[in-house]
């Protein structure tokens, strides 16, 4: 079994910033990749950013010079820095990692955007 912690949502004004972490337990394989992604309401899901075991970074369009993802391998942990946040950015974000033959999801984390 694993378990997906996530930590860091919550309220933000415009233009500020919030971090995310996520930190994957149990039993664990090789995490090839873990990652973020986002659903606001009526929208599909989609990446925000992720980093493979080697540090390879992709980000979603409305991420690129805004959010940073990093890894920790050691800790099994993925953090996402979010800055100059935008109202559109409001959604559920989700950790997910992908072990090769399986992809996991947290529960997700609400993050609001709004004066």
């Amino acid at each position: 079994q694993v378990h997906l912690a996530e930590s860091g949502g919550g309220l933000v004004q415009p233009g500020g910033s919030l971090s995310l972490s996520c930190t994957a337990s149990g039993s664990l394989l090789r995490i090839f990749s873990m990652g973020w992604y986002r659903q606001a309401p009526g929208k599909q899901r989609e990446l925000v950013g992720s980093v493979t075991e080697g540090g390879i970074t992709k980000y979603g369009d409305f991420a690129t010079g805004r959010f940073t993802i990093a890894r920790d391998n050691a800790k099994n942990t993925v953090y996402l820095q979010m800055n100059t946040l935008k109202p559109e950015d409001t959604a559920v974000y989700y950790c997910n990692i992908f072990m090769g033959i399986s992809s996991y999801w947290g529960q997700g984390t609400q993050v609001t955007v709004s004066s």
